[in-house]
């Protein structure tokens, strides 16, 4: 048998309320999106003012970095063409579902992926930083 340790509603609203407060501070509405640690979608909200788009974007960064263990900003990274290690393409794998552009995080608990965040509506560097903001105010609130 496993024990799998998952992210649950009210941590989700954690996650969300931090990435909120950061998108609120640097004036740019965000959808936020959180999965459990397999990347399935627990939690979700649209910030008034979140592009359109940018709700699927968002639960596409979270299931990838909740599923692979690792940031988006990390596959775009490795998946640059002629960078010798044959990871361009990834993206476009799982019909497309693997995002690659900056804004999903894993969520981690004592070295354990328990989820992801994904922010999608600004820049990936805007998006990085409320997805940290959503870790960080769970951090601190809940372990």
């Amino acid at each position: 048998m496993l024990t799998i340790n998952r992210l649950g509603q009210d941590e989700a609203k954690v996650l969300i309320a931090g990435a909120a407060l950061k998108a609120t501070e640097i004036g740019v509405p965000m959808c936020i999106a959180i999965t459990d640690e397999s990347g399935n979608l627990i939690a979700f909200e649209r910030m008034d003012g979140g592009k359109v788009h940018s709700a699927t974007i968002a639960q596409d960064k979270a299931f990838t970095a909740a599923s692979a263990r690792k940031g988006t900003h990390e596959y775009n990274e490795a998946c640059t063409p002629g960078n010798g290690n044959h990871l361009f393409g990834i993206h476009t794998a799982l019909g497309g579902r693997l995002c690659i552009v900056g804004g999903g995080l894993p969520i981690s608990v004592n070295g354990e992926v328990v989820g992801g965040i994904g922010i999608s509506s600004g820049t990936p560097q805007q998006d990085m930083a409320c997805a940290q903001a959503g870790i960080e105010h769970f951090n601190r609130s809940c372990l």
